[in-house]
């Protein structure tokens, strides 16, 4: 089960948060977000992602990353601009994009600090 969860440091660090409604038209949609997930999990100061959706086809991913510029680089990846431009165009009827700062951090159920 601990293998779902992403391996990130000890704070401080950064999330984004990317929550999503698909929409009607999904052509595509999986392959280009498993695209993505391997990539981003791979791009330079990315610590990895966790993702869930639901059967109405709302979904929450969080990536976690090293600084805002390993942010702002991943945002300007020339496939990750492909990506983002099908999702505004095709897949998603509405999104919100939101990025935060890690200060403390804990894994359970033990509670251990990290």
């Amino acid at each position: 089960m601990s293998d779902r969860f992403a391996k990130t440091p000890e704070p401080s660090y950064y999330a984004v948060i990317f929550t999503n409604q698909l929409s009607e038209d999904q052509a595509g949609y999986e392959a280009m977000g498993d695209k993505m997930f391997e990539l981003a999990s791979s791009h330079p100061g990315c610590y990895g992602a966790e993702s869930a959706r639901d059967n109405s086809g709302l979904g929450i991913t969080v990536s976690y990353w090293k600084d805002e510029a390993s942010i702002a680089d991943w945002k300007a990846d020339a496939k990750h601009l492909v990506a983002q431009h099908a999702g505004i165009e095709r897949w998603y009827s509405h999104y919100e994009l939101r990025v935060a700062k890690i200060e403390r951090a804990y894994s359970g159920p033990d509670g251990r600090a990290v």
